[in-house]
Parts: structure tokens; sequence; C-alpha cells
């Protein structure tokens, strides 16, 4: 089988497309034959070696979905012919987080979906939802369920609500699509009005490109009448953090994400505690979560935004073009 693997130095130019044994499942054990993945940023975090060093040789990416080919002994979750995708924690299978399940992630500490076949335990996948392709189902199991878990999980959004969701990425379009699902207000912030368009087709009701109007938290505050927003789904990081927390309503909802724009931050604590604000960090969920999130996608017909596929063997123009910033939504990898 083709695996795309990084073994003595990071980079996007040093992955290296190889062939490998394909494996075979053991007891309790599933082979996936995965036809799609898709990318996050925190791919091109680690293939940079942003995340630190992991054992080498090493196989990337996390999120992926395709078809159970063979069972082994003991398996009655699946059978042959099931569509599925692994669980970025594929030993998280419910319940809060534990340090134990964190330390288990595909494509981190775990070697990834950057290949034709994987085997894993039964419990670590789940059934993709039936109104998607697989190609549409490979961008659920990190960005789609973080922002699940972000807005229904730890927010519990009800209708009414009003969201602040940053960029038009994979996370924050996922969102703003749970968010409208439930029967919120979306407020999108990016730096092109282009994508400022794209957002409001797909349901936003205001936009505001931050790069024209830098005091975006003050301009989302006017915007619900000098009350500011329930949820903000915060994928900046330590450049984006002040203005979030000018934003928020009190008693607000802040969903920690991501890290595009720096890890540390000068906080603005009395902003954080007379708000009485709930500032959430979020690494993506469980599969009992992901199964929740299937369900509601089926019964609202909820489509992901997918910006553009690549071929297996063109991943790094793929890293490289999400790198870039251009895409609005997934990038999707055609494996098989």
């Amino acid at each position: 089988m083709r695996v795309l693997q990084l073994t003595d130095d990071y980079g996007i130019d040093k992955l290296q497309l190889v062939e490998q044994d394909r494996p075979k499942p053991g007891h309790g054990e599933i082979l996936i034959a995965l036809k799609h993945a898709s990318l996050n940023y925190r791919d091109l975090a680690t293939i940079s070696g942003f995340m630190g060093k992991l054992p080498a040789p090493f196989i990337p990416l996390s999120d992926a979905a395709g078809e159970v080919v063979e069972v082994g002994e003991g398996v009655t979750r699946f059978k042959a012919g099931d569509k599925v995708c692994p669980g970025f924690f594929p030993t998280w299978l419910s319940g809060p987080p534990t340090q134990a399940v964190l330390s288990r992630a595909l494509g981190g500490s775990l070697n990834g979906v950057a290949c034709e076949y994987i085997c894993l335990p039964q419990t670590g996948a789940s059934l993709v939802p039936k109104n998607l392709s697989l190609a549409e189902a490979s961008t659920l199991p990190c960005a789609g369920l973080t922002a699940w878990r972000a807005l229904v999980v730890e927010g519990d959004i009800k209708a009414g609500d009003t969201v602040l969701v940053q960029g038009t990425g994979g996370v924050s379009i996922f969102a703003l699509q749970f968010a409208k699902a439930a029967g919120a207000r979306v407020i999108a912030t990016s730096s092109s009005d282009e994508k400022l368009e794209q957002a409001r087709k797909l349901g936003a009701d205001e936009t505001i490109n931050y790069k024209s109007t830098p005091k975006w938290g003050k301009e989302a505050r006017r915007l619900t009448g000098g009350l500011g927003v329930d949820h903000v789904v915060e994928v900046g990081g330590a450049g984006t953090l002040e203005e979030s927390l000018q934003a928020t309503r009190v008693n607000g909802h802040i969903a920690m994400i991501g890290i595009l724009s720096g890890l540390s931050s000068n906080l603005s604590m009395a902003a954080v505690f007379s708000n009485n604000l709930r500032i959430k960090g979020i690494s993506v969920g469980s599969i009992a979560q992901f199964e929740e999130m299937s369900r509601a996608i089926e019964a609202n017909d909820l489509h992901p935004v997918i910006d553009c596929h690549f071929p297996f063997e063109k991943t790094g123009d793929a890293l490289a073009h999400m790198q870039a910033g251009k895409h609005l939504g997934k990038v999707v990898i055609d494996i098989a």
C-alpha cells in the first residue's frame, strides 16, 4: 500500500511516498481502506516540526473516511462494506477528556491516515452520516467535531444566541453551519470581502472585515446592540483573543480552539472576571460526540464545504495551498 511519511527531517518538502505492507486486523480490529483525507492546520504544524519531535518514520494527517474491508475476530460493531471515519482520539470513547485519551491522537502520538489502509480497534471508528459522500465525511473527525463540541457540547447553544466565528477555515465554517441549524445568529470575520460574501451565502447574518475594522470586537458589540455575542469560536489565539474578550457579553462563552496568530497573550483579566466569561479549551471530542454530531448532520442534511481536492501524491501542494490561506472550508486529499 502507498504511505506518505516523514523520516529524518520536518517540512512539506520532506514528505515521502513509499510502499509498505498492507496491515492485517487483529482481534477486535477493523481494516479500513481509506478513500479521502482532509487537512487541518494541526497537520501543517506537525509536518513542519512545530508540535515537537515525533518517532520516525511518521505517518501524518488525522482526518479521513473509507470503507471497512476486513474485520478481525470478535468484531461486532462493523462489517465489511461499512463506510466509516477513524476517530481523531481513537481511545476517547465517551465522557470528559483525560490525559490518557488526549495522549493518543492520530497524526500525532499515533501514526495518521496518510495511507491507503489503516487498522483500528472497532471502538475507534464511527459510521459516516448517511447523507454525506466519503469526501465530505473525511472533513468531520477534527474540524467538524471541534466546532460541534465548542458550540453544542460545551457552549449549550440555543435558538436566538449570537455566535462570532473567526475566518472561513474548516472549524469556522462548520461552526457557522451548526449555529444556523440551531437557530442562532452568526457574525463572521475575515480579511477578505470575497470570503465574507461567501460566508453570507452560507448563512452568516453579519460580517466584519478585520483588516478594515481592526477593532472588530467593538464592532461585534455594536451589531448586538451593545450587549456582545453569546459565543466566540476563537481560532486565532494570542493575536485575536483581546478582541474576542471585547466582543463577548456578560456570562458569555469563548471556545479556545486555534493558535493561528500566536501562543501567548497578555490576557485582560479584568474583562474575564468582571464579565464572568467562560473560556473553554477545546481539543476535538469523543467517539460518542462524533456520533451525536452525525445524527444532527443527517437530520438537518448539512454538507461540509470543500474548497478543493488534491491527489494523494500532491499532498505537499495541498498543504502549501492551505498554508497560503486561500481556501474557504476544507482541503481534501483523494487517496484512492
